[in-house]
């Protein structure tokens, strides 16, 4: 009967949607699992191994089965959110980098460009004395 019970979903002892194998029947008739054995009950055993292979279904997601998996979805997420936050502040301390080195490049410019303003002669050619004058 406690097979019975458990085939319907209507378990008494045991929470209901409790699947079925051996270990349950033998709870929810209110046995030691060890009690169910081949030797002792083989057409019982018999008979639930060949309902359980006949109605073999993929195993349903408990609540905290579907939790733990949320849960390790979003630490995916918040790893790989903080792998763009690493990404981004090493992009953004090149780009702050690259910007002082073209701050320094181009004063380096200026001042080698006021350098060479000095060395180069000033006169121009309108002001140049006339040769055998």
């Amino acid at each position: 009967m406690a097979f019975e019970r458990l085939k319907f979903g209507v378990p008494r002892v045991l929470p209901k949607g409790t699947s079925v194998s051996q270990n349950n029947v033998a709870k929810e008739a209110g046995c030691d699992p060890s009690a169910l054995r081949k030797a002792r009950f083989p057409l019982l055993v018999l008979e639930i191994q060949e309902w359980i292979e006949a109605n073999q279904q993929s195993p349903v997601e408990s609540a905290r089965q579907k939790s733990l998996k949320e849960r390790r979805k979003n630490r995916d997420k918040r790893e790989v959110i903080a792998d763009l936050k690493r990404q981004r502040d090493r992009a953004a301390s090149l780009l702050a980098d690259a910007n002082l080195r073209i701050v320094e490049l181009t004063e380096q410019v200026a001042d080698m460009s006021a350098r060479l303003d000095q060395l180069q002669p000033s006169a121009s050619i309108l002001n140049l004395p006339r040769l055998g004058s």
